[in-house]
């Protein structure tokens, strides 16, 4: 429902008066998208190069997508897993067979699906390892970002995400992203799982050393722990694999996804992987009403039949190529470094230039619509259906923004 008479003003003020201030937006306010493109209420055009961080990897209003949750709608929407419905098990049956996963359990949000990984790590630990009852630690890395509940930010290193939101909740070690050595020296008997990104977005696209996560999977081997891949951004084609952690030829024993699951209409996530670890869930002891709803399993499953052909996947691996080639010629001109893989950028701007925040906006006035991470890396996502010559709109975009 749209209200009438108002401009981009008018709505911000509405946002600012009744919303609450936990988010620091772009003064954009979009009313329409279909594909890389959105328009504001002012008529105005821009290429998202964000994608709701992952989310919209398949754009704004994929036709497959729309379809199913319109044909969904004129069905059932919600039963509760009080009762069965006919879109859940074939929802997980095919989940699973498209990560090569035996189990499945379904959420709504990633953090939710992380607080379902730890959960089930711990009690895992209880039943099958024989860790000493509330004794459970879980190895996770500085620099990481799971979401905001309170447990999760009880290990976040990140002081607006941390502070002033104790107690926290113990059980957790941290060691420096990418230090093989650190996780060597905090495995301990009492060792459930190790929990970490595979690439951590939010703290700017970072990539891990070459050889870490072989080096992960072994010592999980070696000491009977979990390991816990928190693919909710990188996953599902972002990066050109399936999963991030493809690239490294590793195997979790436990993957969150969340985002792109949805595909940009419905908040879906899931934690898949061995059945003998989720298999530790007994009725009552773990759940949600809306997780599994038919509604999501609907869309889930037209996601999960769009990354079955493969044909994301390349997209990103071929048009990440290009994308992180035309960025490299901008180090030295405004940029002082470029990381990432497949469709996925973080750009670290110049620290004798502007501030990422500043970029952004000026990124806006020239109609990509972006959004920095720590006050000076902007992080790049454009949906996997945008082509070479949205990219080099963006990219010449960005050229003029860094010295406007």
């Amino acid at each position: 429902m749209a209200t009438t008479g108002f401009d981009t003003a008018s709505y911000i003020t509405l946002d600012e008066q009744w919303g609450a201030h936990n988010y620091h937006p772009l003064p954009v306010v979009i009313a329409e998208a279909e594909g890389a493109w959105v328009t504001d209420v002012d008529g105005n055009r821009y290429l998202d190069f964000l994608s709701g961080y992952s989310a919209l990897n398949f754009g704004h209003r994929h036709p497959a997508l729309v379809a199913a949750a319109r044909e969904q709608l004129d069905r059932l929407t919600l039963t509760s897993r009080a009762f069965h419905n006919d879109q859940f098990g074939a929802f997980c049956h095919e989940l699973a067979e498209l990560t090569g996963t035996e189990m499945v359990l379904t959420m709504n949000s990633g953090a939710e699906a992380v607080e379902s990984a730890i959960k089930v790590a711990r009690k895992w630990a209880y039943e099958v390892k024989g860790v000493e009852s509330d004794r459970a630690e879980i190895i996770v890395a500085a620099g990481n970002f799971h979401g905001r509940t309170t447990t999760i930010v009880s290990f976040s290193d990140d002081p607006a995400a941390h502070d002033n939101f104790g107690p926290f909740t113990p059980g957790f070690v941290t060691v420096p992203y990418g230090d093989l050595d650190a996780i060597r020296a905090a495995i301990g008997p009492n060792t459930a799982a190790i929990l970490m990104e595979p690439i951590q977005g939010e703290a700017g696209v970072v990539m891990p050393p070459a050889g870490f996560f072989q080096g992960v999977r072994a010592l999980c081997d070696e000491n009977n722990v979990l390991l816990i891949d928190d693919e909710i951004q990188s996953g599902l084609a972002r990066t050109g694999k399936l999963f991030a952690l493809d690239h490294d030829d590793v195997r979790a024993d436990l993957y969150t996804l969340g985002k792109a699951l949805g595909g940009g209409i419905l908040p879906v996530s899931a934690v898949v992987g061995r059945a003998d670890v989720l298999g530790v869930l007994k009725p009552g002891q773990h759940g949600s009403t809306f997780g599994g709803y038919p509604m999501a399993c609907a869309v889930g499953r037209a996601v999960v039949e769009l990354l079955a052909t493969g044909e994301f996947q390349q997209r990103s691996l071929d048009l990440g190529g290009y994308l992180h080639g035309r960025l490299d010629t901008l180090v030295g001109k405004g940029v002082s470094e470029v990381r990432g893989r497949g469709l996925w950028a973080g750009v670290d701007i110049d620290p004798a230039g502007r501030t990422g925040r500043e970029v952004s906006l000026a990124l806006r006035d020239r109609g990509v619509l972006c959004k920095e991470t720590h006050e000076r890396t902007l992080r790049m996502a454009p949906p996997l259906v945008i082509t070479r010559e949205e990219i080099d709109h963006a990219v010449d975009a960005l050229a003029e923004a860094l010295h406007a």
